[in-house]
């Protein structure tokens, strides 16, 4: 086990670099940041002088391993636009993403699995076939025509629901949360269905899919054959086997839908990274676009790190492999 943990780090370690490197040439070579940051009527000296307090006169290799080292430690530069640290403005905008993210992933898995099930028991019934239609249209639709569907429907037309905004939130330290506000769960609804859907009809086929295969393996034959109650065969058994493959894609789907968060949230105006980073590439805020990307990655390591190690635990035979 430690040994598959190492050789995850090792390569963890290894992507964060590429990773840095494609932010800092976002940062250094996508526009030129003392261009934004000068005022209009700075001179050449004045320009010169703030090249020179950001580094950009030092050669690249120099300005690289500079800009590595305050990642490391945490600096992420400041803001053009907000003329705020960059990590300030994260962990300001991180709790409403996560939140976001964690009630669409359980809604997800919470309606996608019971359907997967449903639809595999009885693949050719009736129920199966409207359950495999509604998904293939939920699959389709783009995000943003789904969530302005729901405003339509639920804060127009009905006005039960918010169209933006994340409600009154509660700070417990540095943490916002709206899960302990009416306001702040009535705003999360929308949202959290609309960032849902898309992982929702995936886990959904994705279940269904694996439940048919495994019904038809000789182990649950073997089992029907014993006299086993068809509730134990198909929650305990077949289900549990069907779960495995589940638990790749919703770990990966998680770090998806924090990196891609960004139609739903400017969609209902939802005050997270998404929203953030949107801002950033209207006006160009460069440190703030490199942050983001650096933040992204950082977060598919870690997820993609610890699926592997969950594998290890659950499958001997992989450690072997490592």
């Amino acid at each position: 086990m430690l040994r598959v943990i190492g050789s995850r780090l090792m390569q963890a370690a290894l992507v964060m670099l590429v990773v840095t490197a494609v932010a800092f040439v976002m940062f250094r070579y996508v526009g030129d940041p003392v261009s934004i940051m000068a005022r209009e009527d700075a001179t050449q000296a004045e320009k010169a002088e703030m090249r020179v307090a950001l580094g950009l006169d030092q050669p690249v290799v120099v300005q690289f391993a500079r800009f590595v080292g305050r990642v490391a430690q945490g600096d992420l530069g400041v803001s053009f636009r907000n003329q705020r640290p960059v990590a300030a403005l994260i962990a300001e905008r991180l709790p409403a993403t996560l939140e976001l993210v964690l009630i669409a992933t359980l809604i997800s898995l919470g309606v996608g699995i019971p359907l997967g099930v449903v639809s595999a028991l009885r693949p050719n019934g009736l129920l199966s076939r409207l359950i495999q239609t509604v998904s293939l249209v939920g699959i389709s639709t783009p995000t943003f025509v789904t969530g302005i569907v729901l405003i339509l429907i639920f804060a127009v037309t009905l006005k039960v629901l918010p169209s933006f905004g994340r409600g009154e939130v509660v700070q417990l330290g540095w943490w916002s949360t709206g899960l302990l506000t009416g306001s702040g769960w009535r705003s999360l609804v929308l949202p959290a269905i609309t960032l849902s859907l898309y992982q929702l009809t995936l886990i959904m086929r994705l279940v269904r899919s694996e439940m048919i295969d495994v019904l038809s393996s000789d182990f649950i034959r073997y089992a029907r054959a014993r006299g086993l109650p068809s509730g134990y065969i198909h929650y305990r058994l077949a289900l549990k086997n069907a779960l495995m493959p589940v638990i790749t894609v919703t770990g990966l789907q998680i770090g998806s839908l924090i990196a891609f968060a960004i139609v739903t949230e400017t969609v209902f105006q939802w005050p997270g990274m998404g929203l953030l980073f949107i801002q950033a590439v209207s006006f160009v805020d460069l440190p703030v676009m490199a942050a983001y990307l650096l933040f992204v990655g950082f977060l598919f390591v870690v997820i993609n790190m610890l699926v592997d190690v969950v594998y290890a635990m659950v499958d001997p035979r992989l450690r072997s492999r490592a």
